[in-house]
Formats: structure tokens, sequence, C-alpha cells
């Protein structure tokens, strides 16, 4: 069976390289300020959607993204890497959003887009660490999830069969389509960029970028439509201004700080009970741990 697949991909902050003007007044992450990556494990469930399209002969992998304008970056990284399209989710009415806006946002644009089978993403953002726009993007549709796979192992006959890394060790859980899944680290790396796909998406860009640049080859995105990336605002998904973007986003971030541990002293313990017994006592005391 063919099947429609959808990969939510983020591109995010280098979080390694937090300085002091990584946020913004308004408690808003200052992506200018930061250099942008894909988000890992997003690349991590972009590998699981394209042995998918390996293993059922005429799927398509479509990347649904949402950002300011450079994010369609991401797209081209999925089209280098094997997908078949993809969608940039960017408008001033979507800055700011907290994960229920940005489910909110994306589960809209999935609507949209219909008809889908599989929707995979990472378990969670590197900029935000929550594992909750998945699950909220699945209740949002009405969907079944399966969060924290490691490997889908297989599709038939509408069940999909996925092992999952829980606490202690992994188990095998079946779900019935259509379904979001999340991806953990701890799955297959992503593949890396094949070269023809580089050739043939480099120059593709959304309206935007058409209209913010010089342009040499002009003439291609009237003959090769693949070249021509969708960009839909809130008016193209048919989404409520209330919910989406700092409107829609109950939570808001106070402070961002790299914080860097430092070894200042060392204690050699031994196994006896009475070695652990003292560094407890400690540890409570200094409010390090309880």
């Amino acid at each position: 069976m063919s099947l429609k697949i959808v990969v939510l991909a983020k591109q995010v902050p280098d979080t390694r390289n937090v300085g002091k003007d990584a946020m913004k007044a308004d408690g808003t992450v200052n992506r200018a300020a930061l250099p942008a990556i894909f988000n890992p494990e997003d690349l991590n469930a972009l590998e699981q959607a394209l042995r998918l399209k390996d293993e059922h002969p005429g799927s398509t992998v479509t990347i649904l993204t949402m950002g300011p304008g450079r994010a369609a970056d991401i797209i081209r990284e999925g089209l280098f890497r094997g997908a078949d399209n993809g969608y940039l989710l960017t408008d001033r009415a979507f800055a700011g959003a907290d994960t229920l806006a940005t489910s909110y946002a994306l589960a809209t644009a999935i609507k949209k887009i219909g008809d889908v089978d599989v929707i995979i993403g990472g378990r969670q953002a590197i900029d935000g660490d929550t594992a909750q726009v998945g699950p909220q993007v699945a209740e949002k549709l009405g969907m079944t999830q399966i969060t924290y796979a490691e490997e889908i192992l297989k599709i038939e006959d509408g069940q999909i069969t996925v092992k999952r890394h829980i606490d202690g060790g992994v188990e095998t859980v079946v779900g019935p389509l259509p379904l979001v899944i999340t991806v953990t680290g701890s799955a297959d790396p992503c593949r890396p960029r094949n070269a023809k796909l580089v050739q043939k998406y480099k120059h593709a860009k959304t309206v935007t970028e058409k209209q913010a640049g010089d342009l040499d080859y002009t003439d291609m995105y009237d003959t090769r439509e693949y070249l021509n990336l969708a960009e839909w605002s809130v008016a193209d998904v048919n989404g409520d201004l209330a919910q989406c973007g700092l409107s829609g986003s109950p939570t808001k971030v106070k402070a961002i700080q790299n914080i860097v541990f430092q070894a200042k002293e060392s204690k050699t313990l031994t196994g006896s009970d009475r070695d652990v017994e003292d560094l407890i006592v400690e540890l409570l005391a200094n409010h390090t741990i309880g």
C-alpha cells in the first residue's frame, strides 16, 4: 500500500551557542542571534519516513515546518535527502508560539493537506525540550499516537508496528492508521544528502525568497513546478488568529541561560554503606536532592 506521510520538522537555534542576546524582551527566543540547524530528532523522524517510502512504492513524504522565511532551509534539507515536497507555515501571526499554539497551527495545516496516513516528528526540539507538540497534534486531530519510537517495524492491513523506548527497556506496540509517531534520538540517524537531489532542488524557493533576492534562473520556476516551495499563512490554513502565536500561547519564557558546570572539588568514596549514607545526608543538606 502507498502511504501519505507528513514529517513535522523544525528549524531550531543551536543551543550549544547560547549567549546574552539569545532572548528578546518579550520572552521569546532571538533566533537571529543564534545559528539555525535542523532539529536533531526530527532528522531521526525523517529517516523513518524515508524508510517507509522505500518499503511502500508510490508513497510520498511531505515536510511541514513553521517558522520565519529562512526556515525554508528545512524543507530543502528534506528534499535533498529524499522527501517529495514541503510546506512552510510562515506569518507574523505565528510568531512567539508556545507548544499549544504550535500544535494548533500544525494541525490546521495537516487538515489542509488532507488524507494523511502517518505523521512523524521528533520527540522534542532542543530549544524547548517539552516533548509536547507531537502528542498535542495527535489530540487536535483525534488520532492515535505512539511516542518515544525507535523503529517502525512494518505497516500492513491498516496497522503499524513500532518499537519504542521505555524506561528499562523497549516494547513493541501496534496501532491503527492514521496516527502520529514521535521518534527519539536513539533511532537510526538520517541518511546523508543525495547528490542528484541536491542538484535538482538547490534552487527551490518560496515566494518570499524569490521576491527578496536576485534570481539568475527566473524561467525555471515557470517550467519546473517542483522548485516552487509552498508558503502558507494563517489565512491559508483557515486558522483562528486567537489561537496562533503569542495570542494563543498561555506559557511564556521567563529567562534563557547558558549554565556551565565546573568541578571545583572532588571526593573519593568507597563502596561502604557508611560512605553512601554520608553522601546522601550531605546531598540532602545542600538541597542537591530532595
